[in-house]
């Protein structure tokens, strides 16, 4: 019988080398899955797609500075500091937190203390979860923050998300979820002038674990960036969108029919089917029938990128586009009402006027532009500033973390809620719509809110605005070179 060849032991050597290979790429790929991300991550409480709660309440919550002299809108609004309170009254196993900045205790000794109880008092309330065995996890930018130091010698998570090295931005993101059922989002940051000198406004949504579970998702994503300088190519599927723009949550708000979903930005952290915050914004003007109310702090459609020691701007058309189109192409009624404060770009006016020059002779053509400006920001540039960040129409509300500024959206961290409702105006009845639209309308008709019209009379207040901004920032130079 004929005994095997010389080439049959190389042949058998040669297999055992290929498969020798492939469980080492195996492993590899294995072991990069796991050090990228964490992939099982914590446990969602049991919460999945199929058994979240879409029956939801919403609310409306505001902060209003008392000295701010508002008309009355007729709608009740639920403030802040009571909007965080219910939320933490209703903690039983887990708060989690991101927020951008971390000042609830004024560092100021001379701030007045009625000014900074309500920072003060939720600071230790959110120092008294530990005692009642509620799990606090925070994720923050900031990695020399007292207060952080102080939760976290309390027994809270804190996890740092390195945004300078990950994009150049910043972390502006601003939520709460409790205990995958409740959630915060909107303009307040963990900072005691958003519970009393600032105008802030958001929304808290209750037992609707199926928009928390989401929420939690975008959380997780944060959380796993824990002092990363990169961001993973491979992502585990808890971080992935459960709803998006094309496949939004239908829900109950309220007893009225809706959709929402979440978006987030920049698009570096937008995981898997995730909806950026522009396109959130571009499917809310598009969708808009009659009207879209716009309030926000900036608006500067230019994105800024420093390199080397030289700055490049260009203009960031994505979001001045679609209102141009809406406004001119389908004759919607536009107004947007701006902050006017110390940091204001001197270029705003620039794009305002742009805007506005729109409808010069075309009929049915409406766009509307407002300052909001308080009297005594010349000594404090947060009182009674307008921080609020969203924008309504006939059918949908934005609720973001941003600012209308290129560079926010391109480079920086945020979340956004949009809200659609189902039924028309006349079917769905007094809806969380109604009570943002009264909010706008509201500050609108304030005394704070200034027009910029473009005949000869009113460009002397635009010219006035204009030399107000370079005397405050002349006088905050001449502070800064002479502080004594």
């Amino acid at each position: 019988m004929a005994g095997p060849t010389p080439q049959e032991p190389m042949k058998n050597q040669q297999k055992c080398i290929a498969v020798f290979a492939l469980l080492c790429c195996l492993a590899v790929l294995v072991a990069l899955i796991f050090s990228s991300v964490n992939i099982w991550g914590d446990d969602e409480d049991g919460i999945t797609e199929e058994n979240c709660n879409t029956d939801c309440r919403i609310e409306l919550v505001e902060n209003i500075p008392n000295d701010l002299s508002l008309p009355a809108d007729g709608r009740p609004h639920l403030p802040l500091s009571v909007g965080f309170h219910t939320l933490l009254d209703q903690a039983k196993r887990s708060v989690e937190v991101v927020s951008p900045v971390w000042a609830l205790n004024p560092w100021d000794l001379e701030t007045t203390p009625s000014a900074a109880k309500q920072g003060q008092l939720l600071f230790q309330r959110l120092l008294s979860l530990k005692s009642r065995g509620v799990k606090l996890k925070i994720v923050s930018s900031l990695t020399n923050s007292a207060e952080l130091k102080t939760l976290a010698a309390h027994n809270a998570e804190v996890h740092f998300v390195n945004m300078t090295a990950l994009t150049r931005g910043g972390l502006h993101s601003s939520f709460w979820i409790v205990d995958r059922k409740h959630i915060y989002i909107g303009s307040a940051d963990m900072d005691w002038r958003s519970l009393s000198k600032r105008k802030e406004l958001g929304v808290v949504v209750h037992n609707c674990s199926c928009l928390a579970l989401d929420l939690h998702r975008v959380f997780s994503f944060y959380w796993q960036l824990h002092e990363r300088d990169y961001i993973p190519s491979i992502w585990s599927k808890r971080v992935t969108a459960l709803y998006g723009r094309h496949d939004a949550l239908e829900l109950q708000l309220n007893a009225a029919e809706a959709t929402a979903y979440l978006s987030t930005s920049p698009e570096l952290f937008c995981a898997k089917d995730r909806t950026r915050d522009v396109d959130a914004i571009y499917q809310v003007v598009q969708s808009a029938k009659t009207f879209i109310f716009i309030s926000v702090t900036d608006y500067l459609p230019l994105v800024t990128r420093s390199f080397r020691g030289t700055s490049v701007t260009r203009y960031w058309s994505a979001i001045d586009e679609v209102i141009r189109e809406a406004v001119v192409l389908r004759s919607i009624r536009v107004r947007l009402l701006i902050s006017f404060w110390k940091k204001t770009h001197p270029l705003t006016f620039n794009f305002v006027s742009s805007l506005k020059s729109l409808c010069m002779q075309l009929l049915n053509c409406s766009l509307e532009v407002r300052f909001f400006s308080h009297k005594e920001q010349n000594d404090d540039i947060q009182h009674g500033l307008n921080h609020n960040k969203y924008m309504v129409t006939d059918n949908a509300v934005y609720i973001g973390n941003h600012d209308w500024v290129g560079s926010d959206f391109v480079y920086s961290a945020g979340v956004g809620l949009v809200v659609k409702m189902k039924n028309g105006l006349h079917e769905r009845g007094v809806t969380i719509l109604e009570h943002v639209k009264a909010a706008f309308e509201r500050d609108w008709r304030s005394r704070y809110a200034k027009s910029l019209q473009a005949n000869k009379d009113q460009q002397g207040k635009y010219r006035s605005l204009q030399q107000a901004k370079i005397h405050m920032e002349a006088k905050e130079e001449k502070e800064w070179n002479n502080p004594l």
